[in-house]
């Protein structure tokens, strides 16, 4: 699976990323994943569209869920403030998993 995660300026989320990666080798699921900010999205819209199969946002900026999912062909999410903060992979891989169908 190919997900690509924002946030305000893509730190805390690169935390994040670090724990899917290393849930995913453990689970044995091929994983490419990147943090950005959500201001590089709305720039390079086909470029990611291109390259990734969802959208995950950090609660930070779920107030922009609507404006990424007007411009998005490929499915995004914003993720639980929970699961974001404690960096609870299986459940944002299982959204990952719901949203895209994969």
């Amino acid at each position: 699976m190919n997900i690509l995660l924002a946030c305000g300026a893509g730190l805390s989320t690169s935390i994040l990323m670090k724990k899917m990666e290393k849930y995913c080798a453990a689970q044995g699921e091929e994983l490419k994943i990147n943090a950005v900010p959500v201001g590089n999205i709305v720039d390079n819209v086909d470029a990611f569209e291109k390259d990734y199969d969802c959208v995950l946002i950090g609660p930070q900026v779920s107030y922009r869920l609507d404006e990424l999912k007007g411009m998005l062909s490929i499915p995004a999410a914003a993720i639980p403030s929970l699961d974001y903060a404690v960096g609870n992979a299986d459940k944002i891989m299982a959204m990952a998993h719901k949203i895209t169908g994969k």
